[in-house]
């Protein structure tokens, strides 16, 4: 889907169809009322006939209406305007674009559907992002493809006055970025576990650093071996796949230290000897959406050319029982010299992370965010609302709540304190991998990865319960694409 604005007005604009609003209080928008005027009152009768009555997701087409240049009018419900809030806009700009299916051409008038405390830019940034949501496929690997659900244009009725032009041009564009990143991200993770390797994953890497014209380094056993991450390759081991290590480079802020994104790719996790139950273990393969959110917002940034230093470091692995697989009680040590104690080899991104979590050290990041689908305990204590969010710095912490409130993507701040590293004590090693049992799983998660995190400010976003659904709406969501892609934007400015 390609995006537009224009400022002309609604019944002068000539599209396949025009999407306006409609108060669940039986008020026509901005837009609306304009369009009632040259048709002479054909939206009011509507409204009033009961055919329309503006509760949320309600939607009514009109065709032929005198006096409107386009020929079909689609009437969207809005829900009531005092309750209006960041998930109804989405949901109206979501219903717009699915009741003009395989159109050319939708027109929406959706700046004018007010949502408190945002502007036209923050509105514009959101119409994008929801349209693209409509048209999204995950059918790569189907003999038939699925027919589109939604426009193959929308243009955004912008309105006049002031900034205005500018501030939905710019959200435009950032909203289009977003997109793109978020549907990068949801392809990665769909896929099945036998195409999407750690090797594919260092492979789609490579072509987004040629098309982008981002650094990239894919490191393999050998140079793993060699920089002595024993605990990335124990979880490694298990599996026939040999691991990567992928790291790209946004170079937009000259000299400055960069900020450094690090994802879990495990792109499938068996719970390896300490092995999962049967159902719906197919979903591990979404184990891997902390990298692909990292690689996705990679090409968001990328498109938008941020002036900023931008680094991702992605550790993609399976983890995988045999007859070589790291055993429940063995000690490994880690890249930092640590050693840990594997109590549960389904405790495994930790043992990947940690590694990672040491190596980016080398590239003096002024802060480091971490972006796993970790532990249940979080989707246990969150739900699939809000993604996990621990950190060493409060500063960090803050930026990151700021960034996930103004890009409607949601995040929680959860403690991270040295009571709950007791819980990580060994008689043999270092550290355990984990800590009591059904007692602050996610924390003690954080906690883990906390030790590796001396050398600068760190984030650690639990994604386990944000990163995909389950049931009949299964697949990859894209978050927190939108998250991190905000956090640089307002980093970069």
């Amino acid at each position: 889907m390609e995006f537009s604005t224009t400022t002309a007005r609604p019944e002068a604009h000539k599209a396949d169809a025009i999407a306006v609003g409609v108060w669940a209080e039986g008020k026509l928008t901005p837009a609306a009322a304009a369009l009632d005027k040259a048709s002479k009152g054909a939206l009011a009768a509507t409204v009033k006939s009961g055919d329309m009555s503006g509760k949320r997701g309600t939607v009514v087409t009109l065709r032929g209406l005198a006096g409107v240049a386009t020929q079909r009018v689609v009437l969207v419900g809005l829900g009531g305007s005092e309750d209006f809030g960041d998930r109804a806009y989405a949901d109206a700009v979501r219903t717009a674009a699915r009741a003009c299916p395989g159109i050319g051409d939708l027109a929406v008038a959706a700046t004018e559907w007010t949502v408190a405390g945002r502007d036209a830019g923050w509105q514009a940034c959101q119409f994008a992002i929801a349209a693209r949501e409509t048209v999204f496929r995950s059918d790569e690997l189907k003999s038939k493809k699925e027919d589109g659900n939604g426009p193959k244009r929308a243009v955004l009725l912008a309105g006049k006055g002031g900034d205005r032009d500018g501030d939905v041009q710019r959200g435009l564009k950032t909203g289009t970025a977003i997109a793109n990143g978020m549907a990068l991200t949801k392809r990665l993770g769909n896929l099945p576990p036998n195409i999407c390797t750690p090797s594919f994953l260092g492979d789609e890497a490579k072509k987004l650093a040629k098309q982008w014209k981002l650094g990239c380094e894919v490191l393999e056993t050998k140079q793993l071996e060699a920089l002595k991450m024993k605990s990335f390759l124990n979880v490694a081991k298990g599996s026939a796949l040999p691991p990567r290590l992928i790291v790209l480079k946004h170079s937009g802020g000259g000299k400055s230290a960069p900020v450094v994104l690090v994802g879990k790719g495990l792109t499938f996790d068996s719970g390896g000897i300490s092995i999962k139950p049967a159902a719906a273990m197919d979903e591990m393969k979404y184990d891997m959406c902390g990298a692909a959110s990292v690689i996705g917002t990679m090409r968001a940034v990328a498109e938008l050319k941020l002036k900023l230093n931008v680094v991702a470091v992605v550790g993609a692995c399976e983890n995988m029982p045999s007859g070589t697989a790291t055993k429940p009680g063995d000690i490994v040590t880690s890249m930092s010299g640590q050693t840990i104690e594997v109590l549960n080899t389904d405790a495994e991104g930790r043992l990947v992370l940690c590694d990672l979590l040491t190596y980016v050290e080398r590239f003096k990041p002024a802060a480091v965010v971490d972006i796993a689908t970790l532990t249940g305990a979080c989707v246990i204590a969150l739900g699939n609302v809000n993604s996990g969010l621990f950190s060493n710095t409060d500063g960090l912490a803050a930026e990151l709540l700021a960034a996930s409130r103004a890009a409607s993507d949601a995040a929680w701040h959860m403690p991270l304190g040295d009571e709950y590293q007791e819980q990580l004590k060994s008689n043999f090693a270092d550290i355990a991998n984990i800590g009591t049992p059904s007692n602050a799983g996610a924390v003690t998660a954080a906690c883990f990865l906390a030790r590796f995190t001396k050398a600068y400010p760190w984030a650690h976003l639990d994604i386990a319960g944000t990163a995909w659904k389950s049931g009949a709406a299964k697949g990859a969501t894209g978050r927190p694409v939108p998250l991190l892609s905000q956090f640089l934007i307002q980093r970069a400015g």
